[in-house]
């Protein structure tokens, strides 16, 4: 049984009378199925996902209950129909705000640590983009080195704010001690980012993705995501009228390709937390924003369904094998026969989440980006 009553303090209970109708939830709603938090922590020994909100925006600077956007997003979530009986998810309430950020921060990173000690996938329903660093911090607690990627319009290394909202990856991604192997920045718009920041994040041997790019071969952002550990998804990389509540940009992703990305954070064995960010209520349009988000969170339950059908790597023969050489270099790539999905080995012998697109490279002799960026890396 695993049980976190350690964890009662930093929670407060979910009110499911106040989320549903006076009818309650259906057999086919997926509110009937989340072992909920109403008063004492669910067991959480079989869930594959553990809900935890957190609406706080102080690192925004914006006031807001910091119960309410996690509160929304669990309403349009819990009403939505129930398809994947595999999977299972336990919510266990929201963190209790501290008197500051910073004690915020402690308690989400405590919350989230005990649960990666578990196990388990955690998402954060989340207020601003800043709480990343608590979700990080989580990693750090265990001196564990991760991949980590951020879906955001914007790169939040702007030092000219004082809002840590805006520049909180500086601390993330060069604060020492450092356990960030690898980071990924996907859907950024370029009028909102400074050249010089781009080449910054290069020379860090980064990875940063333009939204027109993405969007034209979304399949090539899956390997991406598949190395990932820690997921972070701020809802400004959404077009406005698929998330009224982002007031930042009218151009992002659409609905469908949010629902995609979350869709490959759930394939992932590696994606063990995830948070959803930026998302206040009040600036909602008839709850479209809470509903985008509700999908996103279907989706993931999708991809998680569809991951468990994937073998291990060690399972060579569910595995077609490609030995090659490109460019005199030997590699091997796989591709699982339950999925689909490819892989390739890198220099150091690892194998690595990889595209079919790199597998078509390297049979014509070139070398494959991804490859050769992992090899820079090393």
């Amino acid at each position: 049984m695993a049980h976190l009553h350690t964890l009662e303090d930093f929670l407060s209970p979910i009110n499911l009378h106040e989320l549903s109708d006076d009818e309650g939830y259906r057999d086919t709603q997926l509110g009937k199925h989340v072992a909920v938090n109403e008063g004492e922590i669910p067991d959480i020994e079989f869930a594959d996902i553990v809900l935890v909100g957190c609406g706080d925006h102080r690192g925004a600077a914006l006031p807001a209950d910091i119960n309410a956007g996690p509160n929304a997003i669990r309403k349009q979530f819990y009403s939505l129909y129930h398809w994947h009986s595999e999977v299972s998810v336990a919510d266990i309430g929201n963190i209790i705000g501290g008197a500051s950020i910073n004690d915020t921060y402690a308690a989400l990173r405590t919350v989230v640590n005990e649960l990666i000690l578990h196990n388990k996938r955690v998402v954060i329903l989340g207020g601003s983009h800043d709480l990343t660093l608590a979700q990080y911090g989580a990693y750090v607690a265990n001196e564990q080195i991760i991949e980590a990627t951020c879906v955001d319009a914007k790169l939040d290394l702007n030092m000219d704010s004082h809002l840590v909202a805006d520049n909180f990856l500086m601390e993330m991604l060069v604060g020492e001690p450092n356990f960030i192997r690898h980071y990924n920045h996907i859907g950024f718009q370029s009028y909102f980012v400074h050249p010089s920041m781009l080449e910054t994040i290069d020379k860090l041997r980064f990875d940063c993705y333009r939204v027109g790019r993405v969007k034209q071969k979304m399949e090539e952002m899956e390997p991406v995501i598949r190395n990932s550990h820690l997921f972070s998804f701020d809802i400004s990389a959404i077009q406005n009228c698929h998330a009224p509540a982002n007031r930042i940009t009218p151009n992002g992703f659409s609905g469908e390709e949010a629902c995609m990305l979350m869709q490959y954070a759930g394939m992932s064995t590696n994606v063990n937390t995830i948070g959803l960010y930026g998302y206040l209520p009040n600036y909602d349009v008839h709850d479209l924003t809470a509903k985008q988000l509700s999908h996103m969170l279907w989706y993931l339950m999708d991809g998680i369904y569809k991951g468990k059908l994937e073998a291990p790597l060690e399972e060579r023969d569910d595995f077609y094998e490609f030995r090659m050489a490109f460019a005199e270099i030997e590699t091997t790539f796989l591709q699982s026969k339950k999925t689909g999905r490819w892989w390739m080995e890198v220099p150091d012998g690892k194998m690595i989440a990889c595209s079919h697109e790199d597998y078509l490279v390297a049979s014509s002799n070139d070398i494959p980006e991804r490859w050769m960026r992992a090899a820079e890396r090393l």
